[in-house]
């Protein structure tokens, strides 16, 4: 394999598009030598679905697209970001008990943390944010 690859496509923000991302991004890693039936493929899944749903949802409406980027560093680190244009950074928000959202940067950070990878947001030059996940690499090619 390569020592670096890297993969982006933009999307709409659209509701529709996390679908896309998701299957976007399982499909580059399918491409990369991942198994569609690695633990860590759900867990990337899911990853993905908050991500994207973050950017479309928390954007309200000033961000028309978002940007998946994929980058696998010398068969080492994944990392998986996501960016729109919107300047607000996620924050964790208060989740009652009864609420069905607020809890996505939670799992997003806890999914990492037990793959041995993190999450950090860097701010783009027009002014919006990447959100990216960075994991360890552990997929071997035969």
């Amino acid at each position: 394999m390569a020592d670096h690859q890297e993969s982006t496509l933009t999307l709409p923000s659209d509701p529709a598009s996390v679908t896309a991302a998701r299957r976007y991004v399982l499909e580059v890693l399918g491409e990369w030598g991942l198994p569609a039936d690695a633990d860590i493929a759900d867990s990337l899944r899911l990853i993905v679905s908050e991500l994207a749903t973050n950017a479309v949802q928390h954007t309200f409406g000033q961000s028309p697209t978002f940007t998946v980027e994929m980058r696998l560093d010398r068969d080492e680190h994944l990392r998986i970001g996501v960016t729109d244009s919107h300047p607000r950074w996620p924050r964790r928000l208060p989740a009652a008990v009864q609420q069905d959202n607020g809890r996505g940067m939670v799992i997003i950070r806890y999914l990492a943390a037990e793959a041995g990878g993190r999450l950090t947001v860097v701010p783009t030059e027009c002014g919006g944010k990447t959100v990216w996940i960075t994991m360890p690499w552990t997929v071997t090619v035969a």
